[in-house]
């Protein structure tokens, strides 16, 4: 079995619905609070992640067919859900660089991003391999240091943030909200998180592009074949 993973804006999500019934056939739902599952005539499923904190009471539908105008009350309801207005921080962070920033709508409010240069390990021994070792350390450390004052700024003068968007490398984003104040680091951990992104080294571009993938819903699609 193989697999993708899609991510579908909110607005697009009915039609991606629609357009995936007509190619594979009539789908059941099956449902939870965390996810809706499409399972096609034809096998194929569809799993779309309800995003940040699950749908309270999610509805019921019975399947959805290639000609039914509506897609059910179910996709429907995540649709609204995903479309919410949520102030969303981004905490980007690659051995290239970081990146924070604030969105909301899809849209990119403030943020700031800066350049650090972190090595790959090396298969080096002896005292050249600690001292690399150390070196990359060392590097390791400006960069989580610069993320988390620029972090600390952006919070400090924007609206407080609803969700948090992680993205890049998991330990590194792990250390900068191990470094912030622990005032902070405690309001960030009561926030919900979003998924790990998979993001290019940070830059403004980088932001805005993430600025939007935060409000979409990721659809894992497998197949038989």
């Amino acid at each position: 079995m193989s697999s993708r993973l899609v991510e579908v804006e909110p607005e697009r999500l009915t039609g991606w619905v629609q357009r995936f019934t007509a190619s594979h056939g009539a789908a059941q739902l099956a449902e939870s609070p965390e996810r809706l599952v499409l399972r096609a005539a034809d096998g194929e499923t569809a799993d779309l992640e309800v995003p940040w904190p699950a749908l309270r009471a999610p509805l019921s539908s019975s399947a959805v067919a290639e000609d039914d105008d509506d897609v059910g009350a179910s996709v429907a309801a995540l649709a609204a859900h995903a479309a919410a207005d949520r102030t969303a921080v981004l905490l980007l962070l690659r051995r290239g660089g970081w990146a924070v920033g604030l969105a909301r709508g899809g849209e990119l409010l403030d943020g700031t991003h800066g350049t650090r240069y972190v090595q790959s390990r090396t298969a080096a021994g002896g005292w050249s391999q600690q001292r690399y070792a150390r070196r990359r350390a060392n590097q390791a450390d400006g960069l989580v240091g610069a993320a988390a004052e620029g972090l600390v700024r952006l919070l400090a003068q924007g609206p407080p943030p609803e969700v948090v968007v992680p993205g890049g490398d998991r330990q590194l984003v792990a250390d900068v909200l191990a470094a912030v104040p622990a005032v902070v680091r405690d309001r960030l951990d009561q926030l919900p998180r979003g998924p790990l992104l998979d993001v290019p080294d940070p830059r403004r571009r980088v932001l805005e592009e993430v600025a939007a993938r935060a409000r979409c819903v990721r659809v894992r699609v497998a197949t038989n074949s």
